[in-house]
C-alpha cells in the first residue's frame, strides 16, 4: 500500500431487492442439529389415531392433526403458552413457519385444537414418547420418584366458596326457621301442627317454602311483633333460592373439597409458596404430581385434593393402566406416609422408600427425646396385646374403634387404659390433671411405620432418599423457574390436564436434546 494513502471502509452488499430465480428452502434455514428436528422426527413417529377419531368427515379441509400437535409441542418448549404469540410466532419464526409447512393456523384453530381436540386424546401421545425413551434406555419407569407442586389456575384470585360458609349459612337459616315456628306456635299453639318440618337435618327450598307459608297462614289474623312480620317477608323471598343456591355449591364442591373458585368450579384454594402478597394467602390452584426417573417424567396427573397423601394411590393406579408396567419401587417424601398409601403399595408389592412424619424428627435425638412419655415410647407386649405405661403398670385393651378419614379409608383404633394414677410419682408429667391415662394405637400404621424405617436406614434406602431430591424436584424448579410457567392459561380441570400434559412432553424433549 502507497505509504499516506487512506483506507476505505467496504461493506458487505445486501440483495433486499433482488429476485430470486427459484424459491427459498426453509429446510436450509434449519441447522441440522436443531432441537426442532429432533421433536418433529419423534412426533412423526406417534400414533395419533385417537386424536384423528374426534374430526369430523364433510366440510371444509381441516389443518393435520400431527402438524398442529408438533407447534403445539414446540411452543411449549420454547416457553410461548398464548394461542395468539402461537399464531405470530407461525408468521415470523423461521423453525415454526419450517415445523407448519408454511401453514399458518389462526390462534381460534389453535385454541380449540389444545382445548378441544387434545381432551382425553394427549395422554396416549405422552405414554408413547415415554416409552420411546425406555427404549432409547433414556428412562426407567419402574423406579419411579414422586412430588407433587401446585400451580396456580387461570381464575379470579378473590371469587371463592368454602364449604365451612355453606354450612353455616344453612345452619343459620334452620335455626331462625325453627325461631320462627316456636313463636307460632306460641302464638297460635291451637292451629299448628305436631309435625315440626323446621327439624330436619337436610332442608331443601321446597321444605322451607312450605314451612314458611304454614307459619304465616297461622298467623294471618294475629297481631304479632312487626319484626317478625318483616323476618317472615324476607326469608320468603330468599330462603329457598338461597337453599337452592346452596344445594349447587355443595354439588360443584363434591365430597373431596373444602372450597371452588367461582371463576374456575374445579380449581381449589390451596396455599402456596409463590405467594405475590406475601402473606399466605390461598390462592386458586390445581394440584400436580409427576412420577420422574433420570429427571424425565414418567407419569403425570392432576388434582383438586390439597394434600399429597390422597394422591398416591390414584396417581400410581393411572400409571400402571397406561403403561401396563408396574413399578417396582415408589420413593417420596413424608407428604404420602399414610397407612391407605403404606397398606395399597404393600398389597401391590412395591417397594415403597417412603418417609412417614415422624421420621426425620427420630433421626435427632433432641427431637426424639423431647417426648420420653409418648404412646410411641412405651412397653407393648404382643402376646398378652398390653402396654405398660412409664411406671410399670399395665395398660390393658378396652376396645377397638374404626376412624373413617377424609379419602373413605377406615382405620382400626385399639384403646389401652391404666387402672389409676393418682399415687404414681410420674403423673405430673405423664398423664396431668387425669386419673387414668388412655392411648389409642393403630397397629398396623405402626407395623407399616416400622417397615419404612428400617428400609430407608438401609444403604439402598438412604442413597434412594439423596437421589430423591436431585431427579424430581429440578423438574418443578425448570418447569416454573426456567421455564416461566406458573400459571395455568386454561379452565376446567379437563383443559387444564392438556395444558399439563404439554408441559410435561414439552419437558421430556427438551431434556431429550439437551
Amino acid at each position: 500500500m502507497p505509504r499516506g494513502k487512506k483506507l476505505k471502509v467496504v461493506f458487505k452488499q445486501d440483495f433486499q431487492s433482488q429476485g430470486s430465480l427459484l424459491p427459498l428452502d426453509l429446510n436450509d434455514l434449519v441447522a441440522i442439529d436443531h432441537p426442532v428436528r429432533t421433536i418433529n422426527a419423534v412426533l412423526d413417529k406417534v400414533d395419533i389415531t385417537s386424536i384423528v377419531k374426534t374430526y369430523k368427515a364433510g366440510g371444509a379441509s381441516s389443518y393435520h392433526p400431527r402438524m398442529l400437535l408438533k407447534v403445539m409441542v414446540y411452543a411449549y418448549v420454547s416457553n410461548i403458552y398464548s394461542s395468539r404469540r402461537i399464531e405470530e410466532a407461525l408468521g415470523q419464526n423461521i423453525h415454526f413457519m419450517w415445523l407448519a409447512g408454511m401453514q399458518r393456523p389462526d390462534h381460534n384453530t389453535i385454541n380449540r385444537f389444545r382445548g378441544q381436540r387434545l381432551q382425553k386424546t394427549l395422554k396416549p401421545v405422552f405414554n408413547q414418547v415415554v416409552l420411546m425413551l425406555c427404549e432409547e434406555g433414556l428412562v426407567n419407569i419402574r423406579d419411579l420418584y414422586t412430588d407433587g407442586t401446585k400451580i396456580e389456575a387461570n381464575a379470579n384470585r378473590y371469587t371463592f366458596v368454602w364449604g365451612k360458609a355453606i354450612k353455616t349459612s344453612r345452619e343459620r337459616i334452620v335455626k331462625q326457621l325453627d325461631e320462627l315456628w316456636q313463636y307460632a306456635l306460641m302464638v297460635a299453639a291451637s292451629e299448628m301442627d305436631d309435625t315440626d318440618p323446621s327439624g330436619f337435618k337436610k332442608i331443601s327450598s321446597e321444605t322451607v317454602n312450605q314451612t314458611i307459608d304454614r307459619i304465616n297462614e297461622v298467623l294471618k289474623d294475629k297481631k304479632i311483633d312487626p319484626k317478625v312480620r318483616g323476618k317472615l317477608n324476607y326469608a320468603k323471598k330468599h330462603w329457598p333460592s338461597s337453599v337452592d343456591k346452596y344445594e349447587r355449591q355443595e354439588k360443584i364442591m363434591g365430597t373431596n373439597r373444602s372450597s371452588f373458585s367461582k371463576t374456575d368450579t374445579d380449581a381449589s384454594f390451596m396455599r402456596m409458596k409463590e405467594d405475590h402478597m406475601r402473606n399466605g394467602q390461598l390462592k386458586p390452584a390445581y394440584n400436580v404430581q409427576i412420577s420422574t426417573n433420570r429427571q424425565f417424567i414418567a407419569h403425570y396427573s392432576l388434582h383438586q385434593n390439597t394434600f399429597d397423601t390422597g394422591t398416591l394411590t390414584t396417581h400410581l393406579s393411572e400409571h400402571i393402566n397406561a403403561s401396563h408396567i408396574k413399578p417396582s419401587s415408589v420413593t417420596t417424601d413424608a407428604g404420602y406416609g399414610s397407612e391407605e398409601n403404606y397398606q395399597w403399595l404393600e398389597k401391590k408389592r412395591i417397594t415403597a422408600y417412603m418417609k412417614h412424619n415422624e421420621f426425620d424428627r427420630n433421626q435427632h435425638k433432641t427431637t426424639r427425646d423431647k417426648k420420653p412419655f409418648s404412646a410411641d415410647k412405651l412397653c407393648y407386649d404382643e402376646g398378652k396385646d398390653q402396654y405398660r405405661c412409664p411406671s410399670g403398670k399395665v395398660m390393658k385393651n378396652v376396645g377397638t374403634k374404626i376412624r373413617t378419614t377424609t379419602t373413605g379409608y377406615q382405620q382400626q383404633i385399639t384403646k389401652y387404659q391404666t387402672k389409676k394414677c393418682e399415687d404414681c410419682p410420674l403423673q405430673s408429667q405423664c398423664n396431668p390433671k387425669r386419673s387414668m391415662r388412655t392411648i389409642e394405637i393403630n397397629h398396623n400404621l405402626r407395623r407399616l411405620k416400622l417397615k419404612a424405617d428400617k428400609r430407608l436406614k438401609t444403604k439402598k434406602g438412604i442413597k434412594k432418599r439423596k437421589q430423591r431430591c436431585h431427579d424430581v424436584e429440578p423438574v418443578f424448579a425448570a418447569i416454573k423457574h426456567n421455564h416461566h410457567f406458573k400459571r395455568f392459561m386454561l379452565r376446567g380441570l379437563e383443559k387444564v390436564k392438556v395444558e399439563t400434559g404439554l408441559l410435561a412432553l414439552a419437558h421430556n424433549l427438551r431434556k431429550k436434546v439437551a
